[in-house]
């Protein structure tokens, strides 16, 4: 099985305040297939953090062809413990902003990658999406 490292980060300046996401794609390898980020507007700290996800799995969607993307291993790597917790269903998610957001990753794992999994790191252990996340809210002020 095919498989590919998400690391994924989001952000914002306050708490709400202006957000941003960044993720790097990378096959097994460990070659970048796709790093990018976005400006999230007026968001929290967790939905930009869950955005970040959401964004990923649509660019990983576009770099897969339909056929292949239930046969490959996805592992994406949070550096928020809350979200991964939430995620792999350890957590509840009682905001319903973060439940709307839940339910994006969730049909994005039914539809399309199946075998997705959701690793927390620190912070120093996911320094490149933490860098686009940030160059996502820099553009915006």
């Amino acid at each position: 099985m095919q498989s590919v490292i998400i690391y994924t980060d989001g952000g914002s300046r306050g708490n709400p305040g202006p957000a941003g996401a960044g993720w790097v794609i990378r096959d097994e390898k460990g070659r970048i297939l796709k790093k990018n980020s976005a400006y999230l507007g007026r968001q929290t700290n967790n939905w930009a953090e869950y955005e970040a996800v959401i964004q990923a799995l649509g660019d990983l969607k576009r770099l897969v062809p339909k056929d292949a993307r239930k046969g490959i291993a996805v592992e994406v790597v949070i550096d928020s413990e809350l979200v991964v917790r939430q995620l792999s269903g350890k957590y509840q998610i009682k905001e319903e902003a973060l439940q709307l957001q839940y339910m994006k990753v969730h049909n994005a794992r039914v539809a399309d990658f199946p075998n997705t999994t959701f690793r927390h790191v620190p912070r120093e252990h996911n320094a490149d999406a933490d860098k686009l996340a940030n160059m996502a809210m820099d553009e915006a002020e």
